[in-house]
């Protein structure tokens, strides 16, 4: 097609052409492309360097492991099987037919969503389930055998991940047009939540957290010396992972419309108002509660904050994220530090990394308020010909009360369903695992850590053993020699254990 097609002369590198058809939109492909990579950027490096840092030095080898693994495997599942069970052709009401997706046929076409090829679609729908295993993970940290996770990464993807995302995302889903979940809050993080402790969110919102509490159940908990000692060992990397997340939640609900456009813009505009203000309201809690300003407490209501949005991100007005970001920075906190330590039953739950509060409680919480505040214009604008009923607050306004309760109810619903599927399918897939090898590591291991588990170690700060040169400054005089005095007693070289 010729510039002469058009009203107005294109740019020739606007113009149609082999490597860009008609129908391909480069502004949206950019996009596309750009959110997908800041979502992956959450889990590797983003999730590696939190989880690496946040725990325990003798795991954080395994930590950061856990998670890079599940990355790697749920890329070769997603484009071998999964993607076409989550968004293929119908198999049952609530999944699709598995198939991949490594043809150039289906992936140079044009997306089913956008003006975009496949392979975008595929792409960052791979980042989604990806950053939802790597979130269940963190229930899990400082006792699971790494084979067994080797084997639960893939199977819970096939069986869990993708029925929520088929049934709630897909348009042939039996939820679909029904659950308002803008981003992945029921899919992505209630599932992590529910699940594993952190397994139920969003699937990984509500499927996240369901997996969480279930996979805990049967791992069983940390050693006693580590559930009473377990101290990050790296700040300062914890709030560089956390930033990588922060700062990749602007593909994550960013890229959500799959164009770029006003709903796109005010989506990342509202998560980063959400989170912001979670994060204060969270400092603060602590600040009055304990007196002190803790950077772990930042760092957990930053993450509340950005799970409560996701629901809802591009479908409300500011002032409701605003609204979303105070309770998501609050009733998390109380779940938290207030319930979980009087609760019998949240003691006895080992969930290493707090993520049924940080996912389940905040994703739940965010697929209620999203019932509540999701405007009818946005929704419009998002979703065109839709069958979602305006959110609570504006029906009082327009007498029609009985359907904003509907809205609720069916998120309600939603929230159900992804809890009882992860429920179920997490238990079968534990005592299949279960029949084949150990759920949790032996004993003597957990008392070693990363050593027992890789042979490796996330600081080898003496050489492990090999014959280190003592630096030259150990021979300068001494100014205070009662302070310096035992340095003289050090061999030119040594061996470690010597």
């Amino acid at each position: 097609m010729s510039s002469s097609s058009y009203d107005i002369p294109l740019p020739s590198s606007l113009l149609p052409s082999e490597a860009s058809p008609e129908w391909n939109n480069k502004a949206d492909n950019a996009w596309q492309l750009t959110a997908a990579t800041l979502v992956g950027l959450q889990s590797v490096p983003g999730l590696v360097i939190l989880y690496g840092s946040m725990v325990k030095r003798k795991w954080a080898v395994n930590s950061a492991f856990m998670a890079l693994y599940a990355f790697a495997c749920v890329l070769i599942c997603w484009v071998s099987w999964a993607h076409r069970m989550a968004f293929g052709a119908r198999l049952l009401p609530f999944v699709g037919a598995p198939n991949h997706a490594l043809a150039e046929k289906f992936l140079l076409a044009k997306s089913t969503i956008g003006y975009f090829p496949m392979a975008d679609f595929v792409f960052y729908q791979f980042a989604f389930a990806a950053i939802t295993l790597v979130l269940l993970a963190g229930s899990l940290l400082g006792r699971m055998n790494f084979y067994a996770w080797m084997m639960f990464v893939p199977l819970w993807l096939t069986l869990s991940y993708t029925v929520g995302a088929f049934s709630i995302w897909d348009d042939d889903g039996f939820l679909q047009g029904k659950i308002i979940d803008y981003a992945g809050g029921f899919v992505i993080h209630l599932s992590s939540g529910v699940g594993g402790g952190h397994s139920c969110l969003s699937i990984t919102g509500y499927n996240i957290e369901i997996v969480t509490f279930n996979l805990i159940h049967s791992v069983g908990p940390r050693i006693s010396q580590d559930r009473q000692n377990f101290p990050p060992n790296n700040i300062i990397h914890v709030l560089g992972g956390a930033g990588f997340l922060w700062m990749g939640w602007t593909g994550f609900n960013g890229g959500a419309p799959f164009q770029v456009g006003e709903i796109a813009s005010l989506a990342i505009y509202n998560t980063h108002l959400c989170t912001a203000t979670s994060l204060l309201v969270w400092l603060t809690l602590d600040m009055i509660v304990y007196t002190k300003s803790s950077v772990i407490g930042a760092v957990q209501g930053m993450i509340t904050g950005l799970v409560c949005i996701t629901p809802g991100a591009g479908l409300v007005d500011p002032w409701a994220a605003v609204l979303m970001g105070a309770l998501s920075g609050s009733i998390p906190w109380y779940t938290m530090m207030v319930l979980h330590k009087k609760s019998a039953f949240f003691q006895s739950v080992d969930d290493t990394l707090g993520v049924f509060h940080t996912h389940a409680v905040a994703g739940l919480l965010g697929g209620i308020l999203s019932g509540v505040f999701a405007k009818p214009d946005l929704l419009r604008i998002m979703y065109q010909d839709t069958n979602y009923c305006p959110g609570l607050f504006y029906t009082f306004f327009k007498g029609e009360v009985d359907h904003g309760f509907r809205q609720i109810w069916y998120q309600l619903l939603g929230a159900g369903f992804i809890i009882v599927w992860n429920v179920v399918i997490t238990s079968l897939i534990c005592i299949l695992i279960s029949r084949i090898v150990d759920l949790r590591m032996k004993e003597e291991d957990l008392e070693v850590g990363d050593d027992a588990a890789h042979g490796e170690e996330a600081y080898a700060l003496w050489g492990d053993g090999e014959r280190m040169r003592i630096p030259l400054r150990l021979h300068i005089g001494p100014t205070i020699p009662s302070l310096c005095r035992k340095r003289f007693s050090i061999p030119l070289t040594r061996k470690e254990g010597e």
